[in-house]
């Protein structure tokens, strides 16, 4: 009797904003493996805000999610069935499954999919520190603050998978280090689990003023890196603390995921202060993830690099677990348990 795989698909785009009817779960069989492929049970399915953007069918850095077709995502599981001599059963794997419970890879194609050690390193963790939010912290980070010893790098979304490395790394590197992040509880978290010197709760500030006090008062040195993941008010504030030549690492775009235009009010900063802003996709720079993947994995398993995870059950709770990431509900890497 073939087994059957439950697969989330998007059959509608945003207008403009996300809801859980974009999305419609199915059940259809699993093929026969052919030759060269692999049958692969995830245990771990990765939302990452990326993925809204792709659900827009408009120009961008990927080609639009297709429609009636399973969404895209990153996956994290076990071999259960090989008919290629690389891999066996029972084999830890990572690739890009998608919203579903199995998936058939083609794994003599380079690039879809790659053994992991689970020894030190918890599986999920390949798809957080160990994955691509932890290769986006560290490309950023290194590639483009070019932090040093003394400086102060800002980040916002502070207590996130990407944001969460990004200011532990600096740390490790010797700089001060102050989040940005939405609450008291996931500020306390970044200052007292993961060691950033302060962290400012944007929800609890009144305005735009407020916002720009509170980050003066924790930066009184002014800034010299920023790894930006949120934009708006909170890029504004940043930048209104930039020190000369500061440099900017544009990771992310979030409070402008539902298609809204994100203004920038005071653009002269960026000749006055003679920034350096880039932004960048990590999947562009494949040349850096091994050695990126080598100082996230050390630090994870020698647990000097710490992280949280977000986890929903099933993957019929995807829809909306992914809705409550764009809104800032997670806390930490937010995945969904399938096994």
């Amino acid at each position: 009797m073939p087994l059957t795989n439950a697969q989330l698909h998007l059959v509608s785009r945003p207008a403009p904003e996300a809801v859980v009817e974009n999305f419609n779960l199915v059940e259809v069989p699993v093929p026969e493996l052919k030759d060269g492929q692999v049958l692969v049970r995830h245990h771990f399915m990765s939302l990452d805000p990326y993925m809204r953007g792709r659900m827009n069918d408009a120009k961008s850095y990927a080609t639009p999610q297709p429609l009636n077709a399973v969404m895209q995502g990153g996956t994290a599981g076990e071999v259960v069935a090989s008919k290629h001599p690389a891999y066996q059963v029972g084999d830890k794997v990572v690739g890009f499954g998608g919203w579903q419970d199995y998936s058939v890879v083609d794994a003599g194609v380079p690039g879809t999919m790659r053994k992991v050690d689970t020894t030190h390193i918890p599986l999920s963790a390949y798809l957080g520190a160990v994955g691509m939010p932890g290769v986006t912290a560290w490309y950023g980070l290194i590639k483009i603050i070019q932090p040093k010893a003394g400086q102060t790098v800002v980040v916002s979304a502070a207590s996130g998978a990407v944001g969460s490395a990004v200011g532990q790394l600096a740390k490790a590197r010797g700089c001060r280090v102050v989040g940005i992040a939405g609450g008291a509880e996931k500020c306390k978290y970044v200052v007292d689990e993961l060691g950033f010197d302060a962290c400012v709760d944007y929800k609890a500030q009144a305005d735009a003023k407020a916002l720009y006090n509170a980050l003066k008062e924790a930066t009184p040195d002014g800034v010299d890196g920023c790894f930006e993941n949120v934009g708006g008010p909170v890029f504004e504030a940043v930048l209104s603390r930039m020190n000369a030549f500061g440099r900017v690492a544009l990771c992310g775009m979030i409070s402008g995921y539902d298609g809204e235009p994100i203004p920038l009010k005071n653009p002269q900063l960026l000749l006055t202060q003679r920034l350096m802003i880039e932004g960048f996709i990590v999947s562009e720079h494949m040349a850096v993830w091994p050695e990126a993947l080598k100082e996230l994995g050390t630090m994870v398993a020698t647990g000097k690099l710490k992280y949280r995870e977000s986890v929903a059950q099933g993957l019929a709770a995807a829809p909306e677990a992914f809705l409550g990431l764009l809104k800032g509900r997670n806390f930490g890497k937010q995945i969904v348990k399938l096994v």
